[in-house]
């Protein structure tokens, strides 16, 4: 009896969650698709380092530092580009967008640096 109410009460917060999902506007839905590509590109080449081995492992390190950066920085591009976020109303999403560029293009270049 307790593992239904339990079903039901998972259920219910998925549809919750599903539902004002929905209402989300679209470029917040691409920029989640982009963090989301990110972790996943990073727990693949985790995945990849734990059956292959990690012979050249500052080339590891580096992929993975390179996705986990970006994600973290879009999840930045996201708060700042969400309308609901009061902390950033007078900021324009283009700036927000050229920080993003900007502070992405700084990280790669010392992750290049980083590879040696």
């Amino acid at each position: 009896m307790g593992r239904s109410a339990a079903t039901k009460d998972a259920h219910a917060l998925f549809h919750s969650l599903r539902s004002a999902y929905a209402a989300t506007p679209n470029n917040l839905k691409i920029i989640d698709l982009y963090i989301l590509f990110a972790v996943a590109t990073a727990v693949i080449q985790v995945a990849y380092m734990a059956i292959v081995g990690s012979f050249p492992f500052n080339s590891f390190l580096s992929g993975v530092l390179s996705c986990v950066g970006t994600a973290v920085l879009a999840v930045s591009l996201r708060i700042q580009v969400n309308k609901d976020n009061k902390e950033f109303k007078d900021l324009p999403p283009e700036r927000a967008f050229a920080d993003f560029v900007l502070c992405n293009l700084v990280l790669h270049l010392v992750i290049i640096n980083f590879l040696g």
